[in-house]
């Protein structure tokens, strides 16, 4: 196996979060996506170029993101086309793309859509939902009012029956529910939310809202603390930690009385920095080393008129071993001097 490059930091690369799209069909007010894409968007073989010189670089999981990647018309194309770096021998010198995952918000994920992607070679999804009523779905989705909210819940539940049945096995990590959670907007909901990944079987795993982009409104005293969200949901349903997997964003919590798993993604109250193994790549082909970084590095010059896998792989590997980024670390010492960083959908989350 050929030697992967570090970091300053000493952090290898293992995760490409490869965006598709910066639109999305909510308008959740924490993620603020764009009304349209940037007008130079990626082509399928210029994102397989990107996928398979990563993979090359020491990325093992790709993580499909948007805005909504559902909306992307060639989202089945590129899973199928990845397909052959899943099938490289564990020794290949190349490396191998292990797993392929995807995180949407499920308004658009029916019943044949759920089958194609698994058809394509899709391992997970995970869906976001951030309240279990119509009222705080609205809330949190940036929609009109409880109704839109309500038929919003609606078409997620049933996303999350679609994706099960097409085989997508909570019970195996396959699926999984994601909830962004500020103090005003949707505290409320913690133990709903949980009683609902409880019912279902899906580990839930319950976000901070961070400082991403410069729309957002974020504000420190908006943060629900990760700490404070497990003592919630803990007082009604005893935990026990598992603990945070090497390089993995989130902690974990089991329920004592077996009704499965909890996690936790605390990036501004316990962040994760020290490990993180992940590059972002914006559906216009732009790298970002830190999802709280304010610029990143033009791909597509490697790119266009047609990939140089040679030049592209040279320039990844140059801007990966420049990274120093820990800016969630250094957020209180750095605060002041911070450039505003860009924006959550258009980074992919």
């Amino acid at each position: 196996m050929a030697e992967r490059p570090l970091d300053l930091h000493g952090r290898p690369l293992g995760v490409l979060r490869l965006s598709l799209t910066a639109r999305c069909n909510l308008a959740c007010p924490y993620c603020c996506p764009d009304v349209e894409d940037a007008p130079d968007l990626l082509t399928l073989p210029e994102r397989l170029a990107l996928v398979e010189t990563t993979v090359g670089l020491g990325v093992h999981t790709l993580r499909l993101t948007g805005g909504e990647p559902l909306l992307h018309r060639q989202l089945e194309a590129l899973i199928a086309a990845l397909q052959p770096l899943r099938r490289r021998d564990p020794n290949d010198p190349r490396g191998v793309l292990r797993e392929i995952a995807l995180t949407s918000n499920g308004v658009l994920l029916s019943a044949e859509r759920a089958r194609q992607l698994k058809a394509a070679g899709l391992d997970r999804i995970t869906l976001s939902l951030d309240g279990t009523d119509g009222a705080s779905v609205a809330r949190m989705a940036g929609l009109g009012g409880a109704a839109a909210g309500g038929a919003v819940l609606e078409k997620v539940l049933a996303a999350i029956r679609h994706a099960r049945e097409a085989g997508f096995d909570p019970a195996r990590g396959a699926l999984k529910l994601n909830a962004v959670i500020t103090r005003t907007g949707n505290a409320d909901q913690l133990l709903p939310l949980a009683a609902l990944a409880r019912q279902q079987g899906l580990e839930l795993r319950l976000i901070e809202f961070m400082d991403v982009g410069n729309r957002n409104g974020w504000a420190p005293e908006q943060v629900l603390p990760a700490a404070e969200m497990v003592a919630g949901i803990g007082a009604a349903w005893p935990l026990e930690p598992v603990g945070r997997a090497p390089h993995g964003t989130a902690g974990r919590w089991r329920y004592q009385d077996g009704g499965g798993l909890l996690a936790v993604v605390a990036s501004i109250t316990a962040p994760f920095c020290g490990d993180c193994n992940r590059l972002r790549i914006t559906a216009d082909g732009v790298a970002y080393s830190c999802l709280f970084a304010a610029t990143g590095t033009d791909l597509k010059p490697w790119l266009r008129p047609r990939p140089e896998s040679a030049r592209l792989q040279e320039a990844l590997e140059s801007l990966w071993r420049a990274r120093r980024d820990r800016w969630s670390e250094e957020r209180q010492e750095a605060a002041d001097q911070r450039p505003a960083p860009a924006e959550m959908a258009y980074l992919g989350g």
